[in-house]
């Protein structure tokens, strides 16, 4: 039965949420065991891939002088509009949010800056679908509430366009594979705006993996710790939806600011794979506290229950015996961190703020002993000159004055030039999915008594061979 407007995005939701639930009861029904004591449906871990599918890894496609973009939920979405029309081979010609207000001011704000309006969709919660059956549109932009991510990807994908969405991509574990089948199947690339692996430490980072600062890379750190109990009683903000998971989930909700860059580092995905996962999380008790002593918004909060730990500290094993530490906290009052931490057998970095160890100091000129303290301001200064990453100097000017510190700008030229020039993006569904999993996998292993949960391998064994994609300057 068709749903009606006014319950779709409910629906959607509850979707989301019934999924997680029938994926988790598999904990103690009908799954497969893994030895280290998790339990994951078969066909959630490797399912072959359907007849008629093609990977997606080096996908590439016809290059384009001018990329057509629409841009779907502009409240966030407006950071990728202001990007594209910095940006001299975009062009916004449609946008869309269910709120007429963000819709024409999106529209203005392109007329004044390009002379042209772009086509506006708004007024309710499916106008969406008829903007991505627009045969002048090469990439949707997806910055909407997370239960709308999957439908929209899809639909545009299956309507022969690429999808950018907004971090996470997927709540579930289905809903990773159907992105991935749908991107195999359509052979349209789905892109998550993982904005963090274009800050500009976080590319220094890289650089200096790849260049081998670190030697061989053992252990990585990361988190998305974020003081937000301000945001999630806010209404009318992303607190009003984000709010939500709390009630429902106990886990990691919002892995990918600290993971998808250190994935990068690792080459998770592109020569080695997540393989394990072992979640816990403290007792909720800082949202509660705001609730019952402030009574945010008069009260009209009041009985709500939350479930999820104020801090989830997760722990991956990769295939290569590698490990990732990672934590998740938005209701604690302290610092913002992602951590950012990298060591490998030469060197260390961790970040908040940056600091850098290396065993081999006068391999580059610098004047530190050994690597007993982290490098000094001068010594610092000198491997920022060697390292920092070509794609960060040649855009760090024109990046200024974007969101994040220029990330924003970042992720959104170099994935949009990608499909200028036809080459693979250098994460792709792939990555979206997997750096996504984390919510479910994180819940499913809390839910277990923190037992050990097998991470799908949603490349279904291309990580063996696939070369890391290089980020190019």
């Amino acid at each position: 039965m068709k749903k009606t407007n006014s319950s779709r995005r409910d629906f959607l939701k509850s979707s989301a949420l019934v999924g997680l639930g029938a994926s988790l009861a598999a904990t103690n029904g009908c799954a497969t065991t893994h030895e280290n004591g998790s339990a994951l449906s078969k066909n959630l871990i490797a399912p072959p891939r359907p007849l008629g599918q093609k990977s997606v890894h080096d996908l590439t496609t016809k290059p384009l002088e001018k990329i057509r973009v629409a841009v779907i939920g502009l409240s966030r979405g407006m950071a990728h509009v202001n990007a594209a029309l910095n940006i001299d081979f975009a062009e916004v010609v449609a946008v869309c949010d269910k709120r007429d207000d963000r819709s024409t001011r999106a529209a203005n704000e392109v007329e004044k800056k390009t002379g042209k309006r772009p086509a506006v969709y708004s007024g309710n919660e499916t106008i969406w679908e008829k903007m991505v059956e627009r045969d002048d549109i090469d990439v949707v932009y997806v910055a909407t509430p997370w239960e709308w991510h999957v439908p929209m990807c899809l639909r545009s994908m299956e309507h022969g366009k690429h999808a950018f969405v907004e971090v996470s991509a997927a709540v579930t574990l289905e809903e990773c594979w159907n992105l991935v089948n749908t991107s195999e199947r359509t052979q349209r690339h789905c892109v998550m705006l993982e904005n963090c692996c274009y800050g500009e430490n976080e590319l220094f980072v890289l650089n200096m993996a790849r260049e081998g600062v670190f030697g061989e890379l053992t252990h990585a750190e990361c988190a998305y710790l974020h003081e937000l109990r301000g945001v999630l009683f806010s209404l009318g903000s992303e607190g009003d939806w984000r709010r939500e998971y709390h009630k429902t989930h106990n886990g990691n909700l919002y892995p990918t600011h600290g993971l998808g860059p250190v994935a990068q580092y690792l080459g998770i995905g592109r020569g080695d794979q997540f393989k394990i996962l072992v979640s816990m999380s403290s007792p909720e008790k800082s949202l509660t506290k705001v609730l019952n002593e402030k009574k945010p918004n008069g009260g009209r909060h009041t009985g709500e229950k939350y479930v999820c730990g104020d801090m989830n500290t997760s722990i991956i094993k990769t295939e290569l015996g590698r490990t990732i530490m990672i934590q998740h906290d938005v209701v604690t009052p302290r610092p913002y961190s992602r951590i950012n931490g990298l060591n490998g057998t030469d060197g260390s970095f961790f970040d908040y703020p940056a600091r850098l160890a290396t065993a081999y100091p006068k391999r580059y000129g610098l004047s530190a002993g050994n690597s007993h303290d982290w490098l000094n301001e001068k010594d610092m200064a000198i491997m920022r000159e060697k390292f920092t990453h070509p794609l960060w100097k040649k855009l760090e000017t024109q990046a200024a004055g974007s969101g994040h510190g220029g990330m924003d700008f970042i992720v959104n030229w170099r994935h949009l030039d990608c499909i200028r020039q036809g080459i693979t993006p250098d994460s792709v569904v792939y990555d979206a999915a997997s750096w996504s999993s984390i919510l479910e996998l994180t819940t499913r292993s809390v839910a277990s008594g923190s037992m050990p949960v097998t991470v799908p391998d949603f490349t279904r064994g291309l990580w063996k061979t696939m070369k890391p994609l290089g980020i190019a300057g």
